[in-house]
């Protein structure tokens, strides 16, 4: 017996974008659980925020560097799967510039620079608010059989 639950996938690209924004961050525990909010998306591209709380100091007294890069990998996540085809990372890195303090709010611009057949190449920089660069994060995609909108009930 199949289950056919009718979802409207949206047509137009930065509506299909706003959807997968909307779908992701519901189901994203973690970039919620981080106070992060998803300011922007359009296909390719996405703009995350998130507040440095005193949980989230390292020893110096200065954001912990595993807080930078959970930014930096949310708002490449919600980049990469912002045409709606379930898209994971294959591999980052991320090169530290200048420390963020509490209190600040840390801004990731996610830009796609390449995708080609099941792979992307995407740049992030994590910003704070005052425009100074904090962190340069590059990701590597890799896109997965479905999609984040509009996913097809199995058949049983």
């Amino acid at each position: 017996m199949s289950s056919n639950v009718s979802v409207e996938v949206p047509t137009d690209p930065q509506a299909l974008a706003e959807a997968v924004r909307q779908t992701m961050y519901a189901n994203d525990a973690a970039t919620q659980g981080l106070g992060m909010e998803v300011v922007s998306i359009a296909p390719g591209r996405a703009r995350v925020t998130m507040r440095v709380r005193g949980d989230m100091l390292n020893g110096h007294k200065t954001c912990h560097g595993g807080f930078i890069f959970s930014l930096a990998d949310s708002a490449f996540a919600f980049a990469c799967n912002s045409r709606n085809v379930s898209t994971v990372a294959s591999g980052c890195t991320i090169d530290f510039l200048a420390p963020g303090f509490e209190g600040d709010v840390l801004t990731a611009e996610a830009q796609e620079r390449s995708l080609a057949g099941r792979t992307g190449i995407y740049d992030i920089t994590v910003s704070n608010q005052d425009g100074k660069p904090v962190a340069l994060f590059r990701g590597r995609s890799y896109r997965i059989k479905g999609q984040v909108v509009g996913q097809a009930a199995d058949a049983a």
